[in-house]
């Protein structure tokens, strides 16, 4: 019901701004093909570089046991690569095309992500160290121009609106990349816990337990269990995060890759220089 509810108004939002004069989501500007790759871009770079690190967050946490401080000291690489890459990115828009920029970013946060894959039961938070700075000059390179992207085809009063627009797929991004992901990890932990526990002495409360800690409650779940298999619940709930941590980057590398195509074909210099010439005469 809630699902039908919020189509209908969704429908009905895009009548009434087809309609309006002054529409707070002018449609005409999805026919600018950079327009629409701007906005390709601002969902996949959230969805991808951005709603992983949720995950990562969780891994470090409650698999490597790392308190809040530590674990955001550890995301310090990754944090200073966007840093530094985006002030570089800034100076180079005018000087390399914005799609060149945006798709290399994509593809360094897709290797980013394949380097940071691989975890075992056994890895440390140094093994994502490589991925986490490649992948942050990546991200760095795709956000500065994004920003030109999304305003750079609207006349300057319209600017606002466009990077409304902009902004607000890069909120769904990061909803939908969250929200997707994590029910991916949560089916992926699920599977690889009821495979760990076949043919032991917790097989037959296997589901339970995959159930539990998929859900956040892996402490719960190694407190609950007999003293002698503690440790067994506690190795199945390590291994089998990675294993979703694992499946989840891999697709948001994907993600990333399929950006960066779609960047470099959609987002055109000339929609930037037409605007340019309008303004300036």
């Amino acid at each position: 019901r809630r699902a039908s509810t919020c189509a209908a108004l969704l429908a009905v939002f895009m009548v009434v701004e087809r309609l309006s004069t002054e529409p707070m989501l002018d449609l005409s500007l999805l026919r600018v093909p950079t327009f629409g790759g701007g906005l390709v871009a601002a969902w996949a770079h959230s969805a991808s570089a951005f709603a992983i690190i949720t995950y990562l967050v969780i891994y470090m946490e409650n698999s490597l046991g790392l308190s809040a401080v530590a674990t955001g000291v550890r995301f310090l690489p990754l944090t200073g690569a966007i840093f530094v890459t985006a002030g570089i990115a800034g100076r180079l828009t005018n000087h390399v095309p914005r799609k060149a920029l945006i798709a290399t970013g994509f593809v360094l946060n897709g290797t980013g992500l394949l380097l940071m894959r691989g975890l075992t039961a056994g890895s440390s938070w140094t093994h994502l160290l490589a991925g986490m700075i490649i992948g942050g000059v990546g991200a760095g390179l795709v956000s500065t121009p994004l920003v030109s992207t999304a305003v750079g085809v609207v006349q300057p009063a319209r600017a606002g609106m466009a990077s409304g627009i902009n902004t607000t797929l890069r909120q769904v991004g990061i909803a939908t990349g969250v929200a997707a992901l994590g029910t991916i990890l949560a089916s992926q932990e699920r599977g690889s816990i009821v495979d760990h526990l076949r043919g032991t002495a917790l097989a037959p409360h296997a589901h339970a337990l995959a159930h539990a800690i998929s859900t956040g409650g892996a402490q719960d779940a190694i407190a609950g269990a007999p003293a002698p298999l503690r440790g067994l619940v506690a190795d199945t709930a390590r291994a089998s995060l990675v294993h979703g941590l694992n499946t989840i980057m891999l697709i948001s590398a994907i993600t990333s890759f399929v950006a960066a195509a779609v960047s470099f074909v959609l987002i055109r210099e000339r929609d930037f220089v037409a605007v340019d010439e309008e303004a300036e005469g």
